[in-house]
């Protein structure tokens, strides 16, 4: 028995069983992460004396009778995640020494049910990019293709799933970054109801749309990694007070009689062949489990892209200016006075794309120019809202490509972030509705790449998204998502 293809609630039995110790499976987990680390590069920092002090740790409180959602599960962490005692840096420069005094909320959910945090993930600098290609410490490779890029900013995370280089992972998602990489790697990601999980403890970018998530290999694990992330937390006063669903219990694949909505302004001119031939085949089995679809108009779509990048970019600039080489993080030598010593830090300590974004929000909050850009695509953002609340009117969910595109090859769009910025356009409306998203695997492309289904619920109806996800996901007899070739045998009927 190969416990990497096992899942995480069929490594619980067997732990709880005591058929196997959390230490042999983090062993092999520690592993298999060093095998394929010099080839996906997909963490930044991995501490393997930590992960098994952490174990030890956990089976002595196995022996006095503790019992956790999560006992003895390795879970990777994105790198802008505050972790206690363990590097942090948001994959940039001015972070690159930064230890964190403090455990993010999701970082104590986790523990408290008894996971072991398994090394932080990389990702592009401060969550700003589409492909991991912005990362201080290297872009992150797509282990179907190591020569293509895993999507953005949570890369990391989801190669680590797709690798089989952890079991799970949690992700951040501002505009996309958990459900595209998810997509053009081929595993489950998550973006749930802003507010549903605490922001506490996650690196700001744009702070009204960031949303920590998770990533797994199916939805059976993404629904209990959920219900051990979610719930009220004073600490973040964005969070909303309302009771936590079993996720994982309450899971069904009876969906007769559901509907789903079929955006006409999400098939356009642009989106791969294999990827429109991929989404109406799911869409064909979604009505052969008893589902309506319905086409319904999102009429202010379009506009998502500017909106987007005018209202993240001003709250990057808000978000960034606290990295001035004065508290900590990197700092600039040489300097006589405060007005250079700000200027030679940020110059030297931040990338490109997070130089670009900075400056692009600073202008747009700029005064004289904050009413024509900021306000203005701050009410469009409404207009956007209140187009899927009408469409909820009429169904349940809305089915969509994750993508309009699979994995590019590495450096192909890095010339252009024009080009780069539209690989979001799919996903960028969720997060300005701040409603939930998941994305799951429906298919290949004719190159052997993943391409992802994207489905959207309204507010809180993260079970919603999941009982479709799971009803087509028992239909088609699970995800295939292990590319390396000795693990080709691990399948299913989608090959």
């Amino acid at each position: 028995m190969n416990l990497l293809n096992l899942s995480i609630t069929q490594l619980k039995i067997l732990i709880e069983k005591k058929d196997i110790k959390p230490q042999e499976l983090v062993e092999l987990y520690i592993k298999q992460a060093k095998k394929y680390q010099g080839k996906t590069n997909a963490f930044i920092s991995f501490d393997e004396e930590n992960i098994i002090g952490q174990v030890k740790e956990l089976e002595r409180k196995l022996e006095k009778g503790f019992s956790g959602k999560l006992a003895g599960i390795p879970v990777a962490i994105k790198d802008n995640i505050c972790t206690k005692g363990i590097r942090t840096t948001c994959a940039s420069k001015i972070l690159h020494n930064f230890i964190p005094p403090y455990d993010a909320t999701v970082v104590e959910k986790l523990k408290a049910e008894g996971a072991i945090i398994f090394g932080k993930t990389n990702m592009d600098e401060f969550a700003m990019g589409s492909s991991n290609e912005t990362s201080f410490f290297g872009p992150v490779r797509n282990p179907w293709d190591l020569e293509r890029i895993p999507g953005g900013s949570s890369g990391g995370s989801a190669v680590t799933i797709s690798a089989k280089q952890a079991p799970a992972a949690l992700g951040s998602d501002t505009g996309g970054s958990i459900r595209q990489p998810a997509a053009l790697c081929g595993v489950v990601g998550l973006k749930p109801t802003y507010g549903r999980v605490s922001r506490y403890g996650l690196i700001a970018f744009g702070s009204s749309l960031d949303q920590i998530g998770p990533f797994s290999r199916n939805i059976e694990d993404c629904a209990l990694l959920l219900e051990c992330i979610s719930g009220y937390d004073v600490k973040d006063s964005t969070s909303i007070n309302v009771d936590v669903p079993p996720y994982h219990k309450n899971l069904s694949k009876d969906i007769k009689g559901l509907k789903i909505g079929i955006p006409k302004e999400y098939f356009i001119e642009g989106v791969e062949e294999d990827i429109v031939k991929n989404i109406e085949h799911a869409i064909s089995i979604f009505k052969d489990l008893g589902t309506e679809i319905k086409e319904i108009s999102l009429p202010h779509s379009s506009y998502g892209i500017a909106v987007y990048y005018l209202i993240a970019t001003a709250e990057a600039s808000s978000n960034l200016a606290r990295y001035d080489g004065v508290k900590y993080g990197y700092r600039a030598e040489n300097i006589n006075d405060l007005k250079n010593l700000y200027i030679k830090t940020k110059k030297e300590g931040f990338g490109e794309e997070v130089k670009r974004r900075i400056m692009l929000g600073t202008f747009s909050l700029a005064s004289g120019y904050y009413d024509a850009y900021y306000k203005r695509a701050s009410k469009v953002r409404t207009l956007i809202k209140n187009d899927f609340l009408k469409a909820f009117e009429e169904v349940d969910a809305i089915l969509c490509p994750t993508s309009p595109t699979t994995a590019f090859k590495l450096g192909e769009k890095t010339s252009d972030p024009i080009q780069m910025y539209l690989s979001d356009i799919f996903t960028i409306n969720v997060n300005l509705a701040g409603i939930p998203a998941i994305s799951i695997p429906c298919g290949f492309d004719k190159k052997g790449l993943p391409i992802g289904m994207q489905i959207i619920g309204n507010y809180l109806e993260e079970q919603k998204i999941l009982n479709l996800s799971y009803a087509f996901e028992q239909n088609v007899g699970g995800f295939k998502y292990s590319p390396f070739e000795e693990d080709k045998k691990w399948s299913s009927k989608q090959s």
